[in-house]
């Protein structure tokens, strides 16, 4: 199969996608070509089967700019690729649907987010075939749906060699309100009358607007409650520096409002670290003691987890959500279409 892929970011140290990154290696073993046009093109290692074209974005270039390039370079590119795979971005397969459909080549898409626009049905429309992570992270009823499961490298997120957790509460992921962590920093607070060494880390950074003004607003209750030392707050990391604190923490807590399949839990998983979480997405993913649908039960479900945990959360992950098992079913599914 000779794939050309679409991709926002293509960039080992980028804080939110590099764990595209190691999509792109793994596409690599299953596909004799592949050209990935990428928006921002950074930092890479990937095989000699892989060709990255950047639109410019690292050079600062326009909009129009841009729409240029994608063009010039599907055109350029239209021998060296048989089918196409979207990741995420619904605007291109808009921009690039109708020629790839004239060429004959096979369009797929991935999408996770509950988010339903004008985009996605326009590109529902112009797609072979879609694949999502859940049922709840892809809300546009389609025939054209595969629900794969999420892509986690086994490999690289597992449990430490030797035992270093030390009371260490966890969350990961962009900052932001939906992920409801001013309420998460509550709950920490109530926790630590009863584990006055537990620690909380935070990691991940606000990206748009509306988060760098959720970020002063958390900052300023953390001043003010005196709890500057007990929180604390990592920033944005490239993905896999984040490893070193799966494996350092006793529970991970995720409150996200965004009803999708989110990847940090999955990597906690993946390192066997026992989850809380009131994420729908997840309802029949974690053990059932995991998930909580009411945000007032995630104290005492803390607790009892901090205190007695002894279930292998990771096997989940082997078994359905493994980065291997994810590309295979996604390359098997595109060659049928």
């Amino acid at each position: 199969m000779k794939l050309l892929i679409i991709t926002q970011v293509v960039d080992i140290k980028d804080d939110n996608l590099s764990f595209f990154h190691e999509w792109l290696s793994m596409f690599s073993n299953f596909c004799e070509e592949i050209t990935v046009i990428c928006l921002y093109k950074g930092d890479y290692r990937l095989p000699e089967n892989v060709k990255v074209v950047s639109l410019g974005k690292e050079s600062g270039k326009s909009k129009l700019k841009y729409l240029y390039r994608f063009y010039r370079n599907i055109l350029k590119e239209k021998n060296n690729y048989d089918r196409v795979f979207v990741h995420m971005n619904t605007e291109y397969v808009i921009l690039g649907g109708l020629l790839w459909r004239m060429w004959k080549k096979r369009i797929s898409l991935w999408y996770t987010h509950k988010n339903v626009d004008w985009k996605l049905r326009i590109a529902e429309k112009l797609v072979h075939i879609i694949f999502t992570a859940s049922e709840k992270s892809f809300r546009l009823p389609s025939k054209k749906l595969y629900v794969m499961g999420h892509g986690i490298n086994t490999e690289i997120f597992k449990p430490a060699e030797k035992n270093t957790r030390g009371k260490i509460l966890l969350s990961v992921g962009r900052f932001s309100a939906t992920k409801q962590i001013l309420e998460m920093i509550k709950i920490y607070q109530n926790l630590i009358k009863k584990i006055p060494e537990l620690k909380f880390i935070i990691v991940g950074g606000p990206i748009y607007k509306e988060d760098k003004k959720y970020f002063n607003k958390v900052n300023g209750y953390l001043r003010d409650n005196l709890l500057e030392d007990k929180v604390v707050l990592k920033g944005s990391m490239p993905h896999l520096n984040v490893l070193q604190y799966y494996q350092q923490a006793d529970l991970f807590i995720n409150l996200s409002k965004t009803g999708s399949l989110d990847k940090a839990v999955l990597e906690a998983m993946a390192c066997n670290i026992p989850v809380v979480t009131t994420n729908e997405a997840f309802e029949n993913i974690v053990p059932s003691e995991c998930f909580v649908s009411d945000i007032s039960k995630v104290e005492s479900t803390a607790l009892l987890l901090l205190n007695d945990f002894n279930k292998n959360s990771r096997a989940e992950i082997i078994n359905n959500h493994s980065l291997d098992s994810l590309i295979k079913k996604i390359i098997d599914s595109i060659n049928k279409i």
